[in-house]
């Protein structure tokens, strides 16, 4: 077994410990969505708490799905994919949200006050989380991580030279130290 392969392994048992993880990716045909990846924190958040000794859904705000569908950018198109969302995921206590990336563009600077660029797949809004360490996606047969887990796993807290947005480094950078204290923060860039 190549060593990528040894790393997928062990990053797809750990995010799948986490059963609502698990729950998830198991009703993964229901959603339908297009380019459709279980994204962020529900997964990098659960690796931290397994190193940390805790249980794998601890402190897990909510669970993020990134579809790409070109075809309707609009608000409304979104608002029913996410109703369809909850309802699928209703019994299961946690917030699930959806977002279609090829409309980020449209609101993003309004929200984090930078601009973004339209994105051409749900690959490229991972690949332009805040953090490479946390750029990571799943679904039922793939595995994503543009940047392999060494960061993730090390706890390595770098900027991504694709959003080198300080402010909200700084932010987000802060509330994950809070809650595990053992990640290093560098402000540096990462190649």
């Amino acid at each position: 077994m190549s060593f990528l392969a040894a790393a997928q392994d062990r990053f797809r048992q750990d995010v799948l410990s986490n059963r609502h993880n698990l729950a998830i990716l198991e009703r993964w045909p229901a959603l339908a969505l297009p380019d459709a990846w279980l994204v962020a924190g529900c997964l990098f958040q659960t690796v931290w708490n397994l190193q940390s000794g805790r249980a794998p859904e601890a402190d897990i705000k909510d669970y993020d799905l990134f579809y790409f569908d070109p075809l309707d950018t609009s608000e409304a198109a979104e608002r029913k994919v996410q109703a369809r969302i909850e309802e699928v995921f209703a019994d299961l206590d946690i917030k699930v949200e959806a977002c279609n990336q090829a409309r980020v563009h449209l609101w993003y600077e309004r929200h984090f006050g930078h601009p973004r660029s339209p994105l051409l797949s749900a690959r490229e809004g991972i690949d332009r989380f805040l953090m490479p360490a946390t750029c990571v996606g799943i679904r039922p047969s793939e595995i994503y991580a543009p940047h392999g887990f060494e960061l993730l796993y090390a706890g390595r807290l770098t900027m991504n030279p694709l959003t080198p947005y300080r402010d909200l480094f700084e932010r987000k950078a802060a509330s994950y130290a809070a809650r595990w204290p053992w990640l290093r923060v560098e402000t540096g860039l990462h190649p």
